[in-house]
């Protein structure tokens, strides 16, 4: 080397709490990022147009993000994390600290309307989105980027998962 000290990038450590962190913003017709399903467990008002939600880890929520100027719709995305647990590896993605594990991702309102729907259909049979498997969630995402459908999740689909889950260690 010629004598510059290597640095390392380290990523930002998790909160002291362990929670994920998710900061809104809400200025009407401007910039608006709400969360569309998920349990948080604290929130936290910075001021009337911002707060910050915390979710505990291996929780799964949605996030959307939508903003505009002059000109329109410059920002129309939708993300679909799962909180980590300390010590697991992660994605960095704008306003969630320090990251998490990305399950679905879409960008441009065409495809954001379409998660849209497909979490009001889950809604619609009497599920929680936040419950639903990632795999299914990151299903969503390869079919949709494809350009093809996804399959339904289905109760039985979800009692499935359900049981899967008590038996995980």
């Amino acid at each position: 080397m010629n004598g510059a000290p290597h640095l390392r990038l380290v990523p930002p450590p998790l909160p002291p709490d362990g929670l994920t962190q998710v900061e809104l913003t809400w200025i009407e017709k401007k910039v608006e990022y709400w969360i569309r399903f998920g349990k948080e467990k604290d929130e936290q008002i910075l001021d009337r147009r911002r707060r910050v939600l915390a979710f505990t880890p291996n929780s799964t929520f949605a996030f959307v993000r939508w903003a505009s100027n002059d000109h329109g719709t410059i920002l129309s995305r939708i993300d679909i994390v799962r909180a980590i647990t300390p010590g697991e590896r992660y994605q960095t993605l704008p306003f969630v600290r320090p990251g998490g594990d990305i399950l679905l991702k879409m960008e441009g309102w065409p495809k954001v309307a379409r998660v849209l729907q497909i979490v009001d259909a889950i809604e619609a049979i009497g599920i929680d989105p936040s419950e639903v498997s990632p795999h299914h969630w990151r299903h969503v995402h390869n079919r949709l980027t494809a350009g093809e459908e996804p399959r339904r999740y289905t109760v039985e689909q979800h009692r499935a998962i359900l049981l899967r889950r008590r038996v995980e260690p």
